[in-house]
């Protein structure tokens, strides 16, 4: 019982940030799934890539009804980044874990500066194949190196890479995640990792919940105050997640 009170805090944030931002759900669920509810680091990112799934499925149904949704420039920039996924998560298992965390940190800190940079010229969602997919594979080794969903680097890439306007940013990226993760998923099926149940039932319900809510929130806000709002989000973590690693 003591668990379920931070388990749906928890999960109302990761789903305000899926739903609002298109993006943050891994970055902010496994520090929680960890500090908060005590999870190992293997379960916390199983248990973070189950929860995030669920979420950006139902965020995104929410944002493709609105047409916010790229479809094409989505599943290009996805599938782009699947093998290579798959190849820098093999290759992470042989890093210390200190390194990892160090690489997240900086990561998302240089993420966050890129959407605090104003843009020069106005987005128009003009995108060409190849460039989707040259970012999309290297969004998939960054993420598959660091075990995460991905929207919080995919969501600065579709905005400043592929010159995505902001909200439609935010609806594709939900789609790149559920496709990363759902990747993820499946590698890590034979891998016999228990979860408790217990509370992450609770905290994917409240982030399910919390997305309906986000989305509502990006419909109020500009997108230049929602790029703040990300900024921000990615800058704090990146902080605290350097000082665990460092002190």
């Amino acid at each position: 019982m003591t668990a379920l009170i931070p388990a749906l805090l928890a999960g109302a944030v990761v789903g305000l940030a899926l739903g609002g931002l298109g993006g943050g759900g891994s970055v902010l669920a496994v520090p929680a799934l960890i500090y908060l509810l005590g999870f190992t680091p293997a379960a916390a990112a199983t248990a973070s890539l189950l929860i995030v799934t669920l979420t950006s499925v139902t965020a995104l149904v929410g944002h493709a009804r609105d047409g916010q949704v790229a479809w094409r420039t989505g599943l290009l920039f996805a599938a782009a980044g699947l093998v290579p996924a798959l190849l820098a998560g093999a290759a992470a298992g042989h890093v210390p874990q200190t390194v990892l965390t160090v690489a997240f940190a900086v990561v998302a800190a240089i993420a966050a500066l890129r959407m605090l940079r104003p843009a020069r010229t106005e987005a128009t969602g003009a995108v060409r194949p190849g460039k989707a997919g040259a970012a999309g594979a290297g969004l998939g080794a960054v993420t598959g190196f660091l075990g995460v969903g991905g929207g919080f680097l995919a969501v600065p890439a579709l905005v400043g890479v592929l010159n995505l306007p902001m909200r439609r940013a935010v609806g594709t990226s939900l789609l790149v995640i559920t496709i990363n993760s759902l990747a993820a998923l499946g590698a890590r099926a034979g891998a016999g990792t228990r979860l408790d149940w217990a509370v992450v039932a609770p905290f994917t319900a409240a982030a399910i919940l919390g997305a309906w809510d986000g989305k509502r929130l990006a419909a109020k806000l500009k997108g230049t105050a929602l790029q703040r709002l990300f900024a921000c989000v990615l800058l704090a973590v990146a902080a605290l997640m350097l000082v665990d690693a460092l002190v």
